[in-house]
């Protein structure tokens, strides 16, 4: 399975620390057993999944979208929950 990753996702992990980077691996991980394990949203970010995970007990979100005929997963974005779907889809444009 190949895994891309966006600027705006790099930008955002770049800003982490070791630690957090570690819990973010764990859930990219668990995404890359099952691509479908995220809540596939609807509307505008139809071809989006969210897969909700904590790094240092604090909620955040990482939208993706899974390509199944060239088994391809595109890591989108990561953030808490406030203003993120709003910046999401400021920068997914489908």
């Amino acid at each position: 399975m190949h895994i891309l990753q966006t600027t705006s996702f790099q930008k955002a992990v770049n800003k982490l620390h070791a630690n957090q980077k570690k819990d973010l691996d764990i859930a990219v991980k668990a995404i890359r057993k099952n691509p479908v394990i995220g809540d596939k949203k609807v509307g505008d970010l139809s071809d989006v999944y969210i897969y909700k995970f904590k790094i240092a007990k604090q909620l955040k979100l990482l939208a993706y979208t899974y390509e199944a005929r060239s088994k391809t997963l595109i890591l989108l974005a990561i953030g808490s929950h406030e203003n993120f779907y709003r910046d999401l889809k400021k920068s997914y444009k489908t």
